[in-house]
Formats: structure tokens, sequence, C-alpha cells
């Protein structure tokens, strides 16, 4: 897995916003809630049935006598949870397995549904499903009830299966319902990244529980009963297990870090550590967004006038000073009609994250700045340099709800959102920005998970520059300097029998042979087919391992939620030097994809067809978007190579990740940084990496993203 930051700009690591954003988390109000060594909410190595606050990001690092568990746990919904970890066992191997006894490196994901809210007679109850899509070393199934006594004791009692069945366990109650729960198959897929549906809650069950008591808000105090036997670790010598018993404390120096201490099994020290970040707040409160300009309230006979005096006010007047103005707000105006009532605008937003605050501080300045006759804005933002959208405001409604509670719902009903208008009637204005573009600054890439190299780092400088052809025609490209690696010296990869050509495994040789190199130069024109349809054809090195021309199609209607769209490319694999030459693979791929917004912040996408490996099939990405900027997503890929032709992983899929820059610093910004956490980088259902494809370049114009946003329309 690579961690890179990425996509508009953003130029600083993940791991530091991670840790930035970490400090001001939310602070858990109901006391005692803790992560156990597996990073999920419980006692300490056991289960509870407590859900974080909806929306909560954990990151926990645990660690034992020979394991290391860092376990990433995002709280989906207000009920369900799932958790990505990835974990290393000293001189472990799973059972069956072939040669040496080493280091084992272990991904593992878990799924866990809370049924109910905790009341004053009932306890809250859940079920949970553990390492059930990876290997099986960390297999387990439970359902777990948890109850709180006053304010300071929360007790948890349940029934465990696999690991959590191994200690005490008894015939499984399941049995009732069919004799299949009866035994518990060995499992025998050993690259892990499949559903073994056969091992779900089958075999012994055994109970577990434990006691945790809240001595203070900074401190609580847990005790344990475990039915987790650690067979396999005791076989090989690794653990030993004296006791059930476990006993351990949960200490919060500051909100948002929890850091923990057990004595394990009779035996072993447990140390743990977790980092708690809530995408839903801003550590800057409303940020720290310079102040608005004041809304201008016109008099009741001025707002009558049919017409305004063209010898006193020049129309060239009024749109150079606007475009002036706006500028000073980070908005390019590019073009503008004017008539005796209406105005209408095209722009290009380049600083504020959410539109309706860039649109906010529009209608400030034509308060200020029209004349006043003019009763309608209609301003159409645009995204290099095609309009997205059309959203007319009454000025009147501007002028009534400015400084009203409520008034800004109140505005949102009365807008019109249309698609944008015809070229005929705007007049264009001079450009006063610098076409060029152009930034020195560090980077660093992360690779992790695997099994050989589990930690490896790239560190650099590298050289942006952005050329502004016309508004929909850009040049840009990327220059990188490689200063500091740990890298190995890679091998080359060469497929294998039935293998799929090596479209990605051979990743780390462009990092060790391109020291210095170009990690990307396109040319880039964007454009509107039709009304509601867009377009993009890119040429050029498209990213570090190919070049290309990708073209792109997309229908988005601005108030729909579905859009449609149909991408084509021809890719051909660069050399490992980073150099202009190319290799001899070369593929025709594209996929037909449609998006669709849910309207509660989740979008879905799905795309079918043709990988840059040849294989044909389909990828499934889910996105959960905080109002605050945040995005946290999965994604799984099932295409037409075989699972043990795929190699371990069995299939691609992993977790993203997006922060917007300005929840760290506070200060407007359309910059942010992107990383995908993915189990593994393998070749099956591997996608040509383009920048700027037009879904996410159209949105932010579009409805549901304009009403997302609104609540920033007067900051």
């Amino acid at each position: 897995m690579t961690i890179t930051a990425m996509r508009r700009g953003g130029a600083a690591s993940l791991l530091a916003l991670l840790a930035a954003g970490a400090v001001q988390a939310q602070t858990v109000s109901d006391r005692g809630l803790s992560y156990t060594l597996y990073g999920t909410p419980g006692l300490i190595d056991m289960p509870s049935a407590l859900s974080a606050p909806d929306g909560q990001i954990a990151a926990t690092m645990g660690r034992f006598d020979g394991q290391v568990r860092t376990t990433f746990t995002f709280q989906l919904l207000p009920k369900l949870s799932g958790s990505f970890r990835y974990s290393r066992i000293e001189d472990y191997s799973l059972p069956g397995a072939r040669g040496s006894v080493d280091d084992y490196f272990d991904r593992s994901f878990d799924l866990r549904y809370r049924f109910n809210d905790e009341t004053e007679i009932l306890p809250a109850f859940a079920v949970g499903l553990q390492d059930f899509l990876g290997t099986g070393a960390y297999g387990a199934e439970y359902l777990v009830a948890t109850k709180t006594f006053g304010d300071k004791i929360r007790v948890t009692a349940g029934l465990g299966w696999g690991r959590f069945g191994s200690d005490g366990g008894f015939n499984n109650p399941l049995g009732v319902l069919s004799s299949e729960f009866d035994e518990r198959p060995e499992l025998e897929f050993e690259e892990g990244g499949t559903f073994a549906l056969d091992q779900l809650f089958r075999g012994d069950a055994a109970l577990f529980g434990g006691v945790e008591y809240a001595a203070t808000d900074k401190l609580t105090l847990k005790a344990e009963y475990s039915s987790d036997a650690y067979e396999r670790e005791t076989e090989l010598g690794l653990i030993e297990r004296d006791s059930p018993l476990n006993f351990g404390l949960v200490y919060r120096p500051l909100p948002g870090v929890q850091l923990g201490a057990s004595w394990l099994y009779g035996s072993e020290l447990g140390l743990t550590g977790t980092f708690l970040i809530d995408p839903g707040t801003r550590p800057f409160g409303p940020g720290l967004d310079p102040a608005p300009s004041p809304i201008r309230i016109r008099q009741g006979d001025a707002r009558a006038a049919a017409t305004w005096d063209r010898a006193k006010i020049p129309e060239a007047t009024i749109g150079a000073t606007l475009q002036q103005a706006l500028a000073a707000e980070g908005v390019e105006l590019s073009s503008i009609e004017l008539s005796d009532r209406a105005v209408r605008l095209r722009y290009t937003n380049t600083r504020y994250r959410a539109e309706a605050q860039a649109m906010g501080r529009i209608a400030r300045m034509l308060s200020l700045g029209l004349p006043d006759s003019i009763e309608r804005f209609t301003l159409e933002p645009m995204q290099r340099g095609v309009p997205l959208s059309a959203v007319t405001l009454s000025r009147s409604d501007i002028e009534a709800f400015a400084d009203t509670a409520g008034g800004t719902q109140a505005l949102s009903q009365r807008l019109v959102l249309q698609d944008a208008g015809p070229r005929d009637g705007l007049e264009p204005l001079p450009r006063i920005d610098d076409r060029l573009s152009y930034g020195l600054a560090p980077y660093a890439r992360f690779t992790v998970f695997n099994n050989d190299e589990p930690f490896q780092v790239e560190l650099g400088a590298q050289l942006s520059a952005r050329y502004e052809i016309t508004d929909s025609l850009v040049a840009s490209g990327t220059l990188r300097q490689q200063l500091y690696t740990n890298r190995e010296d890679p091998e080359l990869i060469v497929a294998e029998d039935d293998e799929p050509y090596p479209v990605r495994r051979n990743a780390a040789l462009y990092a060790d042979q391109g020291t210095t190199g170009i990690r990307d130069l396109t040319l880039a024109q964007y454009g509107r087919l039709a009304p509601d349809v867009y377009s993009r054809a890119t040429i050029g090195y498209l990213e570090e391992m190919y070049g290309g021309l990708s073209t792109e199609v997309l229908w988005k209607p601005a108030d729909s939620r579905l859009g449609l769209g149909a991408e084509l490319s021809y890719a051909r694999q660069r050399d490992f030097d980073l150099g202009f030459g190319f290799q001899d693979y070369d593929v025709v791929t594209g996929h037909a994809s449609a998006y669709y917004d849910f309207d509660n912040r989740f979008y879905g996408q799905v795309d079918v067809g043709r990988y840059l490996a040849g294989d044909w099939g389909a990828t499934f990405t889910l996105d959960r978007e905080f109002e605050n900027g945040w995005s946290v997503g999965g994604y799984f890929t099932l295409t037409d190579v075989p699972f043990d032709a795929y190699g371990e992983g069995s299939f691609d899929k992993g977790i993203r990740v997006s922060i917007p820059l300005d929840y760290v610093v506070g200060q407007p910004t359309r910059r942010e940084a992107s990383t995908s956490l993915a189990s593994l980088q393998r070749d099956g259902g591997a996608k040509l990496r383009v920048d700027g494809r037009l879904y996410e370049v159209v949105r932010d114009g579009h409805l549901n993203d304009l009403e997302d946003g609104w609540g920033r329309f007067w900051k």
C-alpha cells in the first residue's frame, strides 16, 4: 500500500494530518469508552457492545510479546463500524503452512453492528465479525451485551466463536438450528481475501466478559475474562497463557488520545495507544476565514428603479471593478452579462472548498458594486473552464435574510438552480491573474503492509508547474528528485503461468531507478458537448507508470443525483527511469461508470469495464463525506482474474481517506490530501490513474453539494 499526498495539490503527508487532527478530536462523552488490543471498542482483548460517536475514526496500535496490531476503525453509521487491521506476529505461521517459521504479517477486516441503544433496563447488544475477510489468523465471531450502572461502572458479557470460543468452549447453541453449526471447518485458503462463510458462527462457543470502572474522566480501570486460548501461539511457544484473566487501565492525557497498559493471561505486558479523530468537527470552529464584506441594503425607491445611468456607471467599469474586487476573494471572474434588472457572471472559485461560500462572497460584492436597479443575480461557477450550473438569487432576498435567524435556510429555498446558460450574451473579461503557476515542495511516500518490508519510505522534493493556455486547456507537470529511501534493491517481477501482466507489481522499480524523473506531464482539454454533458481529453505522461491518451464523457444534470460516464484510454508502460521512454506493454482500457448521491453525504460509484492488465470486471465504491470536507470510503474490484492467479488478497479492495487542508490550517483552501489504504498492490483490477476525472470536477456546483455546503453561504 502506498500513501501519497495528492488531489488539488495537497502536499502534506496524511500521517502528519492525522496527528494534527487527533489532538483536536472530540472527547468521548460517555465515560470509559476505549479500545482493545484489536483496535475496536471494548475491554482489553475482548469486545463490548459500545459504539463510537458517528463518523469517528480511531487509529490504534496494540503490542504485547511479539504481536503488534495496527488498526483503523471507522464508525460508518451510528450503529455500524468497520475495521482494517495490519498485524505482525514474531515467529508465527498459520496451521499447515509450509516452510520455516518466521515473522508473519496479517491483514484483516472486521464488521460490527449494534442492534439497539442502551436503556435504563436493557443493555446494548451487538454482533461482530472479526477477520472475516483475511487469512483467518484472528478469525472470530461474537454476540455481546454491555450495560452501564451509574456513571462509573460498565459490565460486558458475550458469547464467542472461533478464537473467542477456544477457551472454556461448549457445544454450539446454534446447533439446535442445524447440525452444520456443530463443527468449524479448517480454513484451507491461505491467500486470504475471501468470505469464509462456512466458518461463521461454527464450532464450539464460549463465554467472555468483564467490567470497566471510570475512576475519573481521564482514567478507566478494566478486568476481563477472556475466551481466547491463543491455541496456535501457545502451540508455537510464543505465549505463556497461565490465566484467562486480564487486567488493565486506560489513561486519556489529551482529548482524542488514549494510552493503555494491561497484564495479560498472567504472563504478558500489553500496551496500546489510540488517536481519535472526529471528521464531523472543525479544530478551528467555523474557521479562520477573513471577515466578508457587509451587505449593502438599498432604499425602497432604489429597488423600484427600472434602469441605471450607463453614462455615469459604464458597463466596462462595473466589470473591471468587480473583477478586481472578486480577485481579492480568490474568485476569478471570466465574463459578465449586464442588463437593467439582472447580472450574470461566469467565474472560477479558487479558494473556498464549499462553492456556496464563494457564492456568498460574490453576492456581497455584487450588493456593494452594482447599480440599485439590478435585482437578479445569476452565478455560474466554473472549474477548468467548464460552467457547472446556474444559481439565480434575488437581491431583495439577500438583503432581507442577511441578518435574520434562519436566513440561510430561507435563502436556499428561494434560489433557482439550472444548467449553465449559453455563452451568448456574456462579455469576456481580460484575465488579470497569472496563467502560469508553479511551486517547489517536499514530498513523502510511504509503502506499508508489504510482507518483506512492512514499512518503506521515500522522501524528496518536487517541482510542479501548471500553465492555463485557455480556461479549459491546461498543461501541467511534476518533476521529482528523490533524496532518501530505505527501500532495498527491488527485483524485476515477471508474470508466471496464468498470472496477469505485472502492471503494478513493479512499482518499486520506478522508485529505485527514477530517482530524478518526470512524475507526470500532460495536456488536458475540458469542455461541454451539450447541456449536462461534459468532456475531457488528457494526453501525455498520465502518471508515474503509464503514458498515453485518456478520454472521458460525463452526463450529469445540475439538479440530479445520478451521473453516467464513460472513459476510454490507450496506455503504454513507461520506462523505469521516469524519463521520456516507453516499454513494450500497451493496453486499451476503459469503463462505463454510474455515480449516485444518496442525499445523506454518501456517494456511490460503479465502474464496469477493462483494466490495465486486460482483465474485465467491475469496481464498487462507497464514500461518506462530512460537512467539513473529510471523506472516508471503501472499494472493491472483482474481475475475471481468478483468486489464485491474483495472489495474496484474492481481489483488489481497500479504504480511501481524503482530508481537506482547511480542516488543519483553518484558512480557506480547496486543496486536500488523499490516500488509499489497500491491503496489497496487485495487478488484477488495476486502473489507470488520471488527474481531473470529470465527476469530481463538476459536482461541486451541483445540487446536493451546494445544499451540503449552503450553511457557509454567509461565512
